[in-house]
Order: structure tokens, then C-alpha cells, then sequence
């Protein structure tokens, strides 16, 4: 056998092994999916019912005591639980999907790599659970009491039929209405990744605090148009959509800003950052 033949077969082997491995975690990713999935099925109805509390509450301040929703298709109530069972099943998985994606990536990293790496896997459920909870408990019922504003009574008058006027009731499906709910959380949490994200990436060196001060103004406009696709139509929403992510934006650059001073002071203790440099960084901190 050939030197080439030789190295093409030692190559080929490690590829084969991280395959096999990486084939393995995922099988136990799956299983770990169903089985959350199972045990969400099991308890869809309770879960319904929290889900269900925003719009229970709203509704009762309109003055009324009935917060029932409909099944507008026969199937719908199904498809309703094995929707609640998704969910629920990836909030049950996500500690073990992290675990067996830190378990893959972790041996090809090195000591300090994985020091820097562990800490945002960390994060990242932490701050989609936080994003969560503040869109259960603040933006929907302030969204559900805008879009429940929109009814009226009805009046029937024997006397003088001109006089009639129509009602307008809120007759929800229960489809629709666990879907806008978790439309809400996922957007919100997803959005509450920001920080992780470009904290992550400014830590890989593909974003400065300099370089996301100077694009501020798009990433405006940005998130303006996601507060628009990702929420329904009221500007309420929206909003606060907006407040939000563009808060975090902010706090992003400050966390990135952190992330280039520890850097820059372990190579000025390394003697490997000079005075310049270091005015140059005096200069950007004065017009951030």
C-alpha cells in the first residue's frame, strides 16, 4: 500500500468514528423527544389549562365567565395535544439535547475553548426560559385584552328594528389559540438569545462593540420588521417587541465591549498589546 493510500485510510477512519458517534447521540436525542413527548401527552389537558389562564383572565375582565374555546374540525382536539406534547416535549429535552451536543463538540475543543464555550450553553436555555416567561406573563395578557377590546353587546329592539345592532362575541378556536400562544413564547424566547449570540460571536472575533455601535441603525430597522412578522397585527405587541430586543441589542454591546477588554488585558499581561493599541481603545470606549 502507497503512503497516499495510507494517509487517505487514516483520514477516513476518524471521519467514520465522529459519524458513528454523531449518529449515536442523535438516536438518543430522539428517543429522549418522544419519551418527553409521551409524558406531555399523558398531562396535555392540565397544560392546556395553564396556557389557557392569560385568556381566562382576560376574558374574565370583561364581566364574563365563560372562556370556553371550540373545536372548529373533528380532528382539531388531537392535533391540539400532540401540539402541547411537542412543546412540551422540547422543554423536557432540552437539558439532555444540550448535554449530548456539549458530549460531541467538547472533545475536539481545547481546555480554554471549553471554559469559554460552556458558559453560553449555559445561557441559552436560561434566557429562552426568561424570554418565556416574560411573554406568558406580560405580553399576552396585555395582547389578548387588546384583541378581546374589539367586542360589543348586541341589542334587539322590538320596537324599532332600524335600532338593532349586531354583537360581536369572541368564539375562539382552541387551535388557533394555542397556536398565537406559542407563537408568542418561541418568538420571545428566541429573540432573548440575542445576547448569548453576539456575545458568542464577539468572543470568536466576528463582531466588535465598535462594528455593532456603527450598524445600530439598521439593526433598528431590522427589528422593527421582525417585531412585525413575528407578532400579530396590534401595535401593542409590536412594541413591546421592540423595546425589548432593542434593549438587548444595547446590552449586547456592552457584553461584547466586556468580552474585548478581558481579551486585550490578557494580552497586555502576555506583553503582546502595545500603548497605541491601547489609546485606540481608550478612544472607542469615549464615543461609545
Amino acid at each position: 500500500m502507497s503512503a497516499e493510500d495510507t494517509t487517505v485510510d487514516d483520514s477516513a477512519a476518524p471521519l467514520i468514528e465522529h459519524l458513528t458517534e454523531l449518529r449515536s447521540r442523535l438516536i438518543k436525542c430522539v428517543v429522549a423527544f418522544l419519551i418527553g413527548m409521551i409524558i406531555c401527552f399523558t398531562v396535555w389537558n392540565p397544560i392546556f389549562n395553564f396556557l389557557t389562564q392569560p385568556l381566562c383572565s382576560a376574558i374574565a375582565e370583561t364581566g364574563k365567565s365563560d372562556c370556553g374555546l371550540i373545536l372548529i374540525k373533528l380532528q382539531e382536539g388531537f392535533f391540539v395535544a400532540i401540539s402541547i406534547s411537542l412543546m412540551g416535549a422540547l422543554i423536557l429535552s432540552f437539558p439532555f439535547l444540550s448535554y449530548q451536543m456539549w458530549r460531541f463538540v467538547a472533545p475536539g475543543l481545547y481546555k480554554n475553548e471549553k471554559g469559554a464555550f460552556l458558559p453560553f450553553l449555559v445561557a441559552s436555555p436560561f434566557m429562552f426560559f426568561l424570554g418565556s416567561t416574560f411573554a406568558f406573563y406580560v405580553v399576552t395578557p396585555l395582547a389578548f385584552d387588546f384583541f378581546l377590546g374589539f367586542q360589543q353587546p348586541g341589542s334587539v329592539s322590538l320596537d324599532e328594528v332600524d335600532n338593532q345592532t349586531a354583537g360581536i362575541a369572541f368564539q375562539g378556536s382552541a387551535q388557533e389559540y394555542l397556536s398565537l400562544t406559542i407563537k408568542f413564547i418561541v418568538a420571545f424566547g428566541l429573540c432573548f438569545q440575542l445576547p448569548v449570540l453576539l456575545t458568542l460571536m464577539g468572543k470568536a472575533g466576528l463582531v466588535s462593540a465598535e462594528g455593532l455601535r456603527n450598524v445600530r441603525k439598521y439593526a433598528v430597522v431590522g427589528i422593527l420588521v421582525l417585531a412585525a412578522l413575528v407578532t400579530p397585527p396590534d401595535v401593542i405587541t409590536q412594541v413591546i417587541l421592540f423595546v425589548v430586543v432593542y434593549g438587548l441589542y444595547e446590552v449586547s454591546i456592552q457584553l461584547v465591549k466586556r468580552v474585548e477588554r478581558k481579551r486585550e488585558e490578557k494580552l497586555w499581561a502576555e506583553g503582546l498589546w502595545d500603548e497605541d493599541d491601547q489609546g485606540d481603545l481608550d478612544d472607542d470606549e469615549t464615543a461609545g
